[in-house]
């Protein structure tokens, strides 16, 4: 694997060899963006991001870059399509949208780019930080799990094997300057999530419960007509059969026994938000 710093490197280099890039680095996470941590996303996110578009205009070189759905803040719809204002409520978020804008406007110097908004994608190795490992690790050690507000607030997960056909038809079909959600179909809290949870594992989640934190919105829902309609993709893993993936992929690492029972076969009732 090509260790390359998109801050320092020879872009040149490196993008004159190809015809197609994916831009999926960045720094992530809403809460450390908060402080003097903004510093790093502005290089890893906001700088990294420019001198890859500048060179990709120069070369020719068609880019699927990465957005997020923390554009979007406490959206003034649900679903959420494409064309709503954005309205981000945390600096990560404020970085991404700054992505955006840097596409725009580099377009007019020749870039090919589309963007796409990932809406909270989980799955076997995802970042260890992110809310569906850090449970599942928990059940799987007996540990507590550290729940930010009431667990209320819900998300369109998206399992990790539809991100990435997403992504991969956005390179081949989407529109230059385009934006798309790149979303889960299902809608659902994280009290939802734990009862999943317990069932894909036949354990039960020690919960530790926190205040909830700056930057973090109450509801997420992709709007995916636009996805739908120019790239012919659609998310289509239920929530039930992707957490018992990423249970699985915990389980084998931590040497535990699964549950016998699949809960893919069995539904549960989703928050009104969600219906």
């Amino acid at each position: 694997m090509l260790d390359f710093d998109l801050e320092t490197g020879d872009l040149d280099v490196l993008i004159g060899t190809v015809d197609r890039v994916f831009h999926l680095a960045g720094q992530p996470g809403v809460r450390a963006s908060f402080g003097a941590g903004f510093e790093l996303y502005t290089r890893r996110n906001v700088l990294a991001t420019t001198r890859l578009f500048e060179a990709a205009a120069r070369h020719g070189v068609r880019v699927t870059y990465a957005s997020s759905s923390s554009i979007y803040g406490d959206a003034e719809s649900y679903p959420t399509p494409e064309d709503v204002q954005p309205r981000p409520i945390s600096p990560y978020g404020i970085t991404k949208l700054c992505c955006e804008h840097l596409a725009y406007a580099y377009a007019r110097t020749g870039l090919d780019a589309v963007g796409l908004r990932y809406f909270t994608v989980y799955g076997p190795r995802q970042r260890p930080d992110m809310a569906f490992t850090t449970m599942l690790e928990a059940l799987a050690s007996g540990s507590a799990f550290p729940l930010y507000g009431d667990g209320s607030a819900s998300r369109s997960f998206t399992y990790v094997d539809d991100a990435v056909s997403g992504t991969i038809a956005a390179m081949e079909r989407g529109g230059a300057g385009l934006i798309y959600n790149i979303g889960g179909g299902e809608e659902a809290s994280m009290i939802d999530v734990f009862e999943l949870a317990r069932r894909v594992s036949g354990r039960t989640l020690r919960i530790d419960r926190l205040n909830a934190v700056a930057g973090d919105v109450r509801r997420t829902r992709a709007d995916g007509t636009r996805a739908s309609a120019h790239l012919g993709w659609v998310a289509s893993t239920p929530l039930a059969e992707g957490l018992a993936e990423h249970w699985r992929w915990v389980a084998e690492r931590f040497g535990v026994r699964r549950a016998r029972r699949s809960p893919s076969t069995t539904r549960v009732p989703l928050t009104a938000h969600s219906r």
